[in-house]
């Protein structure tokens, strides 16, 4: 049975929703994408094997030939929640308008494992002195619990690792790290009409994101690496719930935010940084207040600028490696042995975004570029 075609990859793709989210009312299985890539995989004559992570999550290891060397193209599985509204067309629905092609995942990535098949379809794969593995992650846009759980279990993959992040096919040696934290108070409701019955969480919150907001502001004043198109640490207020109706005190309120440290930054410094500014909040509300990681930070990453992986997809992207301030698998792939570069063809502007999409123009010269890496690494 043949293959469907390169467009039918990617609306089936983009038709199997697979939102990570840490509200767990959002968060979703990535079975159903993992079991569409092990078919397609499968009937190309690769070896695959699903790892359940934790329940309904999923990586895909597919690996073509044996050996010690070879070549890893990875990427995620998982998207970020989406407002429906704002879409001008079904974002589980793949739509071509402008030379594009709109849908949920088309360019931050599961587009990229469309692609990958595309270049796969027509090489010699029979001839493969070196293997060839496609590694399909869940959990990217939350947990990282994919490539965590890679990276703990030890297994080596290839000489080389090219992760299909949206990139506009440059090639990416250094990123910023990620952490993603939570601030929960407890306070005291009572009746909106006298203050003195209650200890209002919501305005101690409103204190503590003022004490955030300063050591934003430090930061980026203290910290600063020109490499980066966004050269300071960032931090953003992501998502805040608290209290339940007008006439009530704010009994509890938390806030999660994301902190993107600069490479030299430490997560744990900064950690108790942020717990010495809490502190007095707390004290000052007379509220509880829990301060903790939702998941462990994402390491900065950095590939060395002479590694055969970065020259090489310099040479045939025409451009040279840049860094970026967002986050990726990359460091964990690192830590298997790869050499590992993160180039792919989406645009991160639209990515998280309505109206995510990928231009058409960008696949042939992404398919050609893959169809070089495989050829270099594996043939």
């Amino acid at each position: 049975m043949p293959l469907p075609s390169l467009k039918e990859r990617f609306a089936a793709l983009v038709a199997s929703p697979s939102v990570s989210c840490t509200q767990a009312a959002l968060d979703q299985s990535n079975r159903p994408v993992v079991e569409l890539l092990a078919g397609w995989l499968g009937d190309l004559g690769f070896r695959c094997e699903l790892q359940e992570v934790a329940p309904g999550k999923f990586n895909l290891l597919a690996s073509l030939g044996s050996g010690p060397g070879g070549l890893v193209l990875a990427g995620h599985t998982d998207t970020v929640p989406y407002d429906e509204a704002l879409w001008k067309s079904d974002p589980l629905r793949l739509d071509e308008r402008d030379g594009r092609w709109f849908g949920l995942g088309t360019c931050d990535m599961k587009g990229f494992f469309a692609l990958v098949i595309e270049a796969l379809q027509g090489m010699p794969l029979h001839q493969l002195c070196q293997p060839l593995m496609i590694l399909a992650t869940c959990d990217e846009e939350s947990s990282m619990a994919g490539a965590r759980a890679l990276a703990e279990a030890g297994r080596p993959l290839g000489r080389a690792a090219v992760i299909g992040e949206p990139t506009n096919l440059r090639p990416i040696r250094l990123h910023k790290g990620v952490m993603m934290e939570r601030i929960e108070i407890v306070g005291k409701s009572g009746h909106s009409s006298d203050p003195s019955l209650g200890r209002s969480a919501l305005e101690a919150m409103h204190a503590a994101i003022g004490e955030l907001l300063i050591l934003r502001g430090e930061w980026q004043v203290k910290y600063r690496n020109p490499q980066f198109s966004v050269p300071q640490p960032t931090l953003n207020l992501g998502c805040i719930h608290g209290g339940d109706n007008p006439n009530r005190i704010c009994g509890q309120c938390s806030l999660e935010f994301d902190l993107r440290p600069l490479p030299g930054m430490q997560p744990e410094a900064l950690r108790q940084m942020i717990r010495e500014r809490l502190l007095p909040v707390a004290e000052r509300f007379e509220v509880a207040l829990d301060y903790q990681p939702l998941f462990p930070a994402v390491p900065p990453f950095e590939q060395a600028a002479d590694a055969e992986l970065v020259r090489l997809a310099e040479r045939l992207s025409g451009h040279s490696a840049e860094a970026v301030a967002f986050g990726t698998e990359a460091p964990y792939l690192q830590q298997l042995g790869c050499e590992t570069l993160v180039l792919g063809p989406g645009d991160i502007a639209c990515a998280h975004q309505p109206d995510e999409h990928l231009e058409l123009a960008r696949i042939p010269p992404t398919v050609e570029l893959l169809r070089k890496l495989i050829q270099h690494y594996c043939l």
